[in-house]
C-alpha cells in the first residue's frame, strides 16, 4: 500500500493541479484508490472547476477535502511545507488494496438523538463496528452538531480513532466529495467524512499546546459551564470560589507567567478520574470564558460536574513547541515496533503556525524530525477533532497529527 502528497502553489487552478497531479503520477504505484485535499481561498472563484479538473487529472474513486486558512503539503523536492495566506493545493493519494474506504456526508438535522441505539448510527453511517474503522471527517465550521456527533461516533465506534477538522476558508467554507455512489458534489453543509477499515490503522498526536501550573483542584460545585466551588485535593477541604484560586495562583507566579496568564490562560479538565498523578497530556483545554466578581463564579468552554478535578494551564510558543515535540517523540517510542508510517494528515489551528512562532513550517518540520520521508498533507483548522483519554473533542489552538499505517 502507499500514500503519497504533493503541494502546488501556481497562481491557476489548471496549473496547480495538474503540478499535483504529476507529481503523484511520478511515483503512485498503483491505482488511485483515494483521494483527500485541501485548498486556500485563493481559487475561491473556480471551486466549481475543482473536481471535474481534478478527477479528469486523476481517476480517484474516492475523494473528501475542504478549504483552509492554511495549507501544508509535500513539495516537488521533499520539503513539507506550511503555505498560510498564499494560493495552495495539498493532495494526498493512497493505493489502498488492503484497506476498505467508505464515505459519507450527514447533516445536523440526520443525526441520531444521543439516546437512540448504535443501529441508527450504524445505519446512518454504513459501516459495521466489528470492523474497527477509523475516521477522518472533515466538517463546515458553523456546523452545530459536531460535538453531538463525537459522542455519537464514541458511543457506536468506542475502539476506532476519529480525526479531523474544521474548514478554515475566509471567503468560502465549502466540502468537497466525491465517492463510487455520488458524482462531484460541493456541500455547505453538514460533515463529509471516511471510515478506514481492513489492514489499515489510523493513529492520533494531539498535541494542545498547553502546560498546568499550580495544583490541580476539585469541583465542589458547578452548574452547566460554570465553576461555583472548588478545594484541593485533599479530603475534607475547604471549598471556596474558583476566582479565589487563581488569584492565589496567580501571586506564586513568576512576573512572566503572570504576564503571560492574563492573556493565555485556561482550563484543563483531568480526563481519567482515578489518576492519582497528573501529568501533561491528561487534560482536556478549554477556554476560561469569564468569572463573576461578585460570586467568585468561573464558566469555561465544557460542561463540568462536581468531582471533576481540573488545573489551569498556560500556552505560548515554547510551551507549544515542547508540547508537540513531548507527544511526537512518546509516540515514536511506544510504536517503534509498527510497520512504518504509510503517510499522515495534519490538522493545525489557524491559531498556530508562523503567527504563534515567528517563524514558517514549525509543526511540520517536527514531525518530520521524528518521521522522515513521511509523506504529510494538512490544512489550517477552524478547530481540531482528535481523542484525549478514550474520547474524541472537537479542540482549539491544536495540532493533530493523523498517522495511517498498514497493520502488522
Amino acid at each position: 500500500m502507499q500514500w503519497v502528497n504533493a503541494l502546488s502553489t501556481k497562481p491557476s487552478l489548471e496549473g496547480a493541479i495538474c503540478e499535483v497531479a504529476e507529481q503523484i503520477k511520478r511515483v503512485l504505484i498503483g491505482s488511485p484508490d483515494l483521494g483527500i485535499l485541501f485548498i486556500s481561498s485563493a481559487y475561491a472563484s473556480d471551486y466549481p472547476r475543482l473536481l471535474p479538473l481534478l478527477l479528469e487529472e486523476l481517476p480517484l474513486k474516492t475523494l473528501i477535502g475542504c478549504g483552509g486558512g492554511g495549507i501544508v503539503g509535500v513539495r516537488g523536492n521533499g520539503r513539507i511545507e506550511e503555505v498560510e495566506e498564499t494560493a495552495a493545493i495539498s493532495l494526498s493519494v493512497a493505493y489502498l488494496p488492503k484497506a476498505k474506504i467508505h464515505s459519507f456526508h450527514v447533516l445536523d438535522s440526520a443525526l441520531p438523538d444521543l439516546d437512540d441505539p448504535p443501529s441508527a448510527w450504524i445505519e446512518l453511517l454504513g459501516i459495521e463496528p466489528h470492523e474497527r474503522p477509523h475516521f477522518i471527517l472533515l466538517s463546515e465550521p458553523s456546523v452545530t452538531g459536531i460535538n453531538n456527533l463525537l459522542d455519537g461516533l464514541d458511543f457506536v465506534y468506542p475502539d476506532s480513532v476519529k480525526v479531523g477538522g474544521l474548514s478554515s476558508s475566509p471567503v468560502e467554507n465549502c466540502l468537497f466529495y466525491y465517492a463510487p455512489d455520488s458524482p462531484p458534489t460541493i456541500y455547505q453543509e453538514g460533515t463529509i467524512g471516511l471510515a478506514l477499515a481492513g489492514e489499515i490503522i489510523v493513529e492520533a498526536v494531539v498535541a494542545q499546546g498547553c502546560r498546568p501550573i499550580g495544583d490541580p483542584y476539585m469541583i465542589t460545585k458547578g452548574e452547566r459551564n460554570i465553576i461555583l466551588e472548588l478545594s484541593d485535593q485533599e479530603f475534607g477541604a475547604k471549598s471556596y470560589p474558583p476566582l479565589e484560586a487563581l488569584r492565589n495562583l496567580l501571586e506564586s507566579l513568576d512576573d512572566k507567567d503572570r504576564q503571560l496568564a492574563q492573556s493565555s490562560l485556561f482550563v484543563g479538565l483531568a480526563r481519567d478520574e482515578f489518576k492519582m498523578q497528573l501529568k501533561q497530556g491528561d487534560f482536556l483545554i478549554r477556554n476560561l470564558l469569564g468569572v463573576d466578581p461578585r460570586a467568585g463564579a468561573m464558566a469555561i468552554g465544557d460542561k463540568v460536574r462536581s468531582g471533576q478535578r481540573i488545573q489551569f494551564h498556560l500556552r505560548d510558543a515554547q510551551t507549544s513547541l515542547h508540547d508537540l515535540e513531548y507527544f511526537l517523540q512518546d509516540y515514536q517510542e511506544k510504536n517503534s515496533y509498527q510497520n512504518p508510517p504509510l503517510g499522515a494528515l495534519m490538522f493545525s489551528c489557524l491559531g498556530r503556525g508562523q503567527g504563534l512562532y515567528g517563524s514558517p513550517n514549525f509543526d511540520s518540520t517536527l514531525f518530520s524530525k521524528y518521521f522522515p520521508g513521511t509523506s504529510l498533507g494538512g490544512f489550517f483548522c477552524n478547530g481540531e477533532i482528535g481523542p484525549v483519554g478514550g474520547l474524541t473533542f472537537l479542540h482549539g489552538y491544536t495540532s493533530v497529527f493523523a498517522i495511517v499505517r498498514e497493520t502488522l
